[in-house]
């Protein structure tokens, strides 16, 4: 049976041009080194590779190099952003309040919830998913240390209004932390433009691979305590040996991603068009939050249960919300938040796109969603 990949907001492939890359790190011809060994060119040339990756995600998100940090994907940098931070900078800034929303990533509210020495405000967001200016503007006082908002929703692609958040947070004295994982070659963009403190990233949201990220710490304003310990790399914010083919691998994902932004942009705004007209021409179905970023949808399809739909199109992998939850028959925190019922949230579906899908799967998709839909509610 021929199958179509639309659950890249999940993780997407690795692109082969970041494969090559990666390839030259493993073998004895190539720069296997530990990047931390400085007696030998083995370990010489492997820190050269790890200084070019970071040069380059530097430079994809309008960094200074010396503002990245390895770390093992966006969840681990979200852990060490709100911990590191709280750590380090709550004894002396006598602040120890951290505000979020209730539609972030499980990593960033895991991490909330199991701090005990801080007090953690959540806010809901509108029903089009962003935030309330004028909540969060009631939330800040003297004693906010962090705030945590995802650039880009990772269940319903959602784009939050991060420069106007960062001047609000900057002026209460705060520090703000985005989770930037589902915005890399999706949103043109500097760590500047945003005004952001803390960055997290990842590689496997962008065609690089799984197990690696970072964490972007503006220099001069955030400190950070080590969360992890043993050898105090990383200047003294990460230790653990680097894997050097990982880390190529993001550095090289990345690159591609800010050269072909702009074409794959065009690309997937006509593939959202498409998919949105046949949404539309289905009735019935509503498609959650405000158009942001045109790689991920979520919809809500009126009388259908969403794991009934997915189970009529076993060709077609889509999925419910975040793979973070998918152990749960729950419906997603996220869509709750933003006011739909429990049994919405189960007739909702998330489709993303990325760099491999091709026009003939997106045709594929629409019309075997549209069978899909049509017979469960005859069935109904």
């Amino acid at each position: 049976m021929k199958t179509a990949y639309f659950d890249n907001a999940s993780t997407t492939c690795v692109d082969p041009r970041v494969i090559e890359r990666m390839k030259a790190c493993l073998g004895s011809d190539g720069h296997f080194g530990n990047p931390a060994s400085t007696t030998h060119g083995f370990g010489w040339m492997a820190s050269e590779e790890v200084e070019w990756a970071r040069s380059t995600v530097a430079d994809t998100i309008g960094a200074d190099p010396r503002e990245i940090v390895w770390t093992s994907g966006a969840t681990e940098s979200d852990n060490l952003a709100i911990r590191g931070v709280l750590e380090a900078m709550a004894d002396s800034s006598g602040r120890r309040k951290i505000i979020t929303m209730e539609t972030e990533h499980k990593a960033v509210l895991d991490t909330c919830a199991h701090l005990r020495d801080a007090e953690v405000i959540y806010l809901k967001p509108k029903p089009d998913g962003q935030l309330c200016l004028d909540a969060l503007s009631d939330a800040l006082d003297d004693s906010v240390l962090l705030v945590s908002v995802m650039l880009v929703n990772n269940e319903t692609g959602v784009v939050q209004p991060i420069s106007k958040i960062a001047r609000m947070v900057h002026q209460a004295g705060a520090l703000l932390h985005s989770d930037l994982a589902q915005s890399v070659g999706k949103l043109d963009f500097t760590v500047d433009s945003l005004e952001i403190d803390l960055g997290s990233l990842s590689a496997h949201k962008a065609h690089g691979p799984k197990g690696v990220g970072a964490l972007y710490v503006r220099r001069g304003v955030c400190q950070l305590a080590e969360q992890q310990h043993g050898g105090h790399h990383e200047r003294g914010m990460r230790s653990g040996t680097l894997p050097t083919h990982q880390i190529v691998g993001m550095g090289e994902a990345y690159r591609i991603a800010k050269e072909e932004m702009a074409h794959e942009l065009d690309r997937l705004n006509a593939f959202r068009d498409h998919i949105d007209a046949t949404l539309h021409q289905l009735g019935g179905i509503r498609v959650n939050g405000v158009r942001g970023v045109p790689h991920i949808i979520n919809a809500t399809v009126d009388g259908v249960d969403a794991e009934r739909l997915m189970a009529a199109m076993p060709q077609i992998a889509v999925s419910t919300g975040s793979a973070c939850n998918s152990a749960t028959i729950e419906p997603s925190h996220v869509l709750q938040s933003m006011g739909l019922t429990r049994q919405q949230g189960l007739s909702s579906v998330r489709i993303s796109l990325g760099r491999m899908t091709t026009e003939a799967e997106v045709t594929m998709l629409t019309e075997t969603l549209a069978n899909a839909v049509s017979q469960l509610r005859r069935a109904a």
